[in-house]
């Protein structure tokens, strides 16, 4: 079609006009790049560094896993953290878990963190004892008195009634004269406030946000208080159960548990990966992932900052599976060392070779096995994340899972 005859002047101008507008949008293109990449950059220069171990009461008997173990795997040397897991809670109070393990067993010369035996007659011995050892080989690394767990979670409803009384025994506790040096605060393993675990607690909405405002109060600002929380993001979910944007005031960090969104006790599948840190097709439940975690507790109003991101050094597994790719169907839990559908990293990465990922972690077919567990090269994947997010950190459930050189530790360094 022919147009219509437009005037030199008016010809320029229009050309001119349009260079302008298409020039300046290709500078507000780029203005916006460069704005999102500097937002990139600042989040991952914020990111911290924080490396959280949780090393277990109970693995000194099958597990053979002591506190040397940390010191000669060289995990020692990339923890900043260790959660010693777990104290109990029983009729309100803070109370001790297996008291022989953590303060009465006898370590030879040989087992001992600093190559001294204990002696019939001293004040403290086993693992309080060895991880005060271990603290003066390395006078940065911190101790948290880990409280709760799975199987002692019930007592946290009575403790949600009385909570100065709750943080008094607390405090009383982790900071007996005996092992004070030891500890340098606690964290809280309530699972799950006003909400179901092993037991179901209906203290409402409130309790969670009082319990540790108070243990806050008791410790004063010199201590750490952490806790770690719920990573269902779903809608309705354990995160919207209780207010952890109110009592992200009184914690220096959560530990959101992104690990064990999917297992065998559902025996018969679909398989899908434990630990997944993003979503994929055909994943089985909506907001069981480790992003869809983080950006629900931000945009909740949870600083970065207070978020380190959840590593597990175990695999899950099923059984009776006839497909490779995850989604297949099962007839049970896989055998596992210690207990079915569970494993540690250490066992699996030889019996069962990772031989795929999905949604940002890896998973194994051997046989008719199906295992999803991290690698070091998943967990790489997981900390650039952590960066580009601006977590606070990483912490991970359990030292004892990863080899005796701590492949796995080393990755998340």
């Amino acid at each position: 079609m022919l147009r219509p005859h437009l005037p030199r002047a008016r010809f320029k101008a229009l050309v001119s006009a349009a260079c302008c507008a298409v020039l300046g949008a290709g500078l507000l293109a780029s203005a916006g790049t460069a704005a999102a990449q500097t937002d990139v950059n600042s989040q991952e220069a914020a990111a911290g560094s924080k490396v959280v171990g949780y090393f277990t009461e109970w693995g000194v008997y099958d597990r053979n896993y002591h506190v040397k173990n940390i010191e000669t795997s060289g995990s020692a040397d990339k923890l900043t953290h260790i959660n010693y897991a777990f104290g109990n809670v029983q009729g309100g109070k803070c109370t001790m878990g297996d008291s022989y393990a953590a303060t009465d067993k006898a370590y030879t010369a040989d087992q001992s963190v600093d190559g001294v035996a204990d002696t019939w007659d001293q004040e403290l011995r086993g693992n309080f004892n060895q991880l005060r050892k271990l603290k003066k080989l390395h006078p940065d690394l911190k101790v948290l008195w880990s409280f709760g767990g799975w199987t002692w979670s019930g007592g946290f409803s009575d403790a949600a009634k009385d909570p100065a009384g709750f943080a008094q025994s607390c405090y009383d506790l982790v900071e007996n004269s005996k092992w004070a040096d030891v500890f340098d605060g606690i964290d809280i393993d309530w699972e799950y406030p006003n909400a179901c675990g092993l037991s179901c607690d209906t203290s409402g909405r409130d309790a969670y946000k009082n319990l540790m405002g108070a243990l806050r109060s008791k410790f004063g600002a010199g201590a750490l208080v952490t806790s770690a929380i719920p990573a269902d993001a779903s809608d309705g979910g354990k995160l919207d159960a209780a207010d952890y944007a109110g009592a992200a005031q009184y914690v220096d960090w959560y530990n959101p548990m992104t690990y064990d969104f999917f297992g065998a006790w559902d025996a018969q599948g679909p398989t899908a990966p434990h630990s997944p840190l993003t979503s994929y097709e055909g994943i089985p439940k909506a907001g069981y992932n480790s992003d869809a975690t983080v950006t629900k507790l931000k945009a909740m109003g949870v600083p970065a900052s207070k978020l380190l991101l959840g590593i597990g050094f175990y695999g899950r597994g099923w059984t009776g599976v006839t497909q490779a790719a995850p989604g297949g169907t099962a007839t049970g839990p896989a055998a596992g060392k210690y207990e079915q559908g569970i494993d540690d990293y250490k066992e699996l990465k030889t019996k069962c070779p990772a031989t795929g990922t999905v949604g940002g972690t890896a998973y194994a077919y051997c046989g008719t096995n199906w295992w999803s567990y991290d690698t070091p090269a998943t967990i790489a994947g997981k900390m650039d994340y952590k960066n580009q997010q601006g977590l606070g950190g990483t912490f991970f459930w359990e030292l004892s899972g990863d080899t005796t050189n701590g492949e796995l530790i080393k990755a998340i360094d």
